[in-house]
């Protein structure tokens, strides 16, 4: 029996368990279902980060495009998207580099694009839909590019 003064300083005895068995299948079934509901979760952030990740095109003017034309100085094809660093003379004859963001490596492969489809030096022509800041740099699409000599980027399949 516990006294007044055991009870008051929260010092209480264990408790005896007879007579109490425990399911250990349903215990087991709980937990795996508590476990897959977890990995499911993870999964699921997992693969909506990368979508979460992705920007959106606001930053580039769709609605007035520009036309380009300028030497390649890199051409990154890298993920997840690729950039054509490109140096534009500018009507006062200076000269600006561009950084131009395109579809990822991947998508150019399915239009038939390589790492050497442009190489620095070449001389290219395109139109892109610039930043809306005013610096220098715009997004380009494989259908609005070719050689400053008219010749396609590439010749699709």
């Amino acid at each position: 029996m516990i006294g007044k003064s055991a009870r008051q300083y929260g010092k209480l005895p264990q408790a005896r368990l007879t007579g109490f068995s425990i399911d250990n299948d349903r215990v087991e079934a709980h937990m795996r279902r508590q476990l897959m509901a977890i990995l499911a979760g993870g999964v699921f952030v997992a693969t909506a980060s990368g979508a979460l990740a992705h920007h959106s095109f606001a930053m580039f003017d769709l609605e007035n495009p520009v036309e380009l034309t300028g030497e390649v100085v890199e051409f990154k094809f890298t993920s997840p998207h690729t950039f054509i660093i490109l140096k534009v003379k500018g009507t006062d004859g200076s000269f600006s580099t561009w950084s131009l963001e395109g579809q990822s490596p991947s998508a150019l492969v399915r239009d038939g694009w390589s790492s050497k489809a442009i190489n620095p030096g070449d001389a290219i022509m395109l139109t892109v839909s610039p930043l809306r800041s005013g610096a220098p740099g715009g997004a380009w699409t494989t259908n609005k590019i070719k050689f400053q000599d008219n010749r396609p980027i590439v010749v699709s399949h």
